[in-house]
């Protein structure tokens, strides 16, 4: 027969193991809560004051693997490069509207957007854009394609564009559109829209 004072030992253990079980879980539960809130805290852009004109956005579509004409009345300010980022940053808005046909993640943003030599631009993307952008050629060539003629459209006189994450070139989006070349307008618009 085992002895009392062991089996109350034992018994000891296990109500601690079991008490122990219950407190992980609710430390857990509550790092879950914690941590929830600041992944979905998004940087907030100041809203774009200005006449509201109609624009032409090139809108990707997954499914059908082509970009689709979409017109689009939003507020531009005056300024040519801040007209140029508030055009991409309704283009990334559509995007990221739940069922978007060509979803992309809550953070991504246009950091800013250089309007270079005569000519040329310049698209600097956030980090999290290129990080959380799903990984596939058709995708990818989806993005650049559609960021590229949105800029070209309705900024008169951009004819090649590069694409920088965070400032630095990078060699892809997200492991296929080829990142580190200029992007010829005429040769993107040749690609195909409907």
């Amino acid at each position: 027969m085992i002895p009392r004072h062991l089996l109350i030992g034992v018994a000891a253990l296990l109500v601690l193991v079991v008490a122990m079980g219950i407190y992980l879980r609710q430390m857990r539960r509550q790092a879950k809560e914690l941590a929830s809130p600041a992944a979905s805290v998004l940087p907030v852009a100041p809203p774009a004051s200005g006449p509201t004109e109609t624009v032409t956005l090139y809108v990707a579509d997954d499914a059908a693997g082509i970009l689709r004409l979409r017109s689009a009345q939003i507020p531009l300010p005056g300024g040519r490069q801040q007209r140029a980022e508030e055009l991409l940053r309704a283009l990334l808005r559509i995007y990221q509207q739940p069922g978007a046909a060509h979803p992309l993640a809550l953070a991504a943003d246009i950091r800013a957007i250089y309007l270079v030599a005569p000519g040329a631009a310049v698209i600097d993307l956030n980090a999290a854009f290129a990080d959380q952008h799903r990984s596939g050629i058709l995708s990818e060539q989806l993005t650049v394609n559609s960021l590229v003629e949105t800029l070209a459209r309705n900024v008169p006189g951009i004819q090649r564009v590069n694409i920088l994450v965070e400032g630095q070139t990078r060699d892809t989006l997200a492991g296929h559109a080829d990142l580190s070349e200029t992007f010829d307008v005429t040769t993107i618009e040749q690609a195909g829209s409907q």
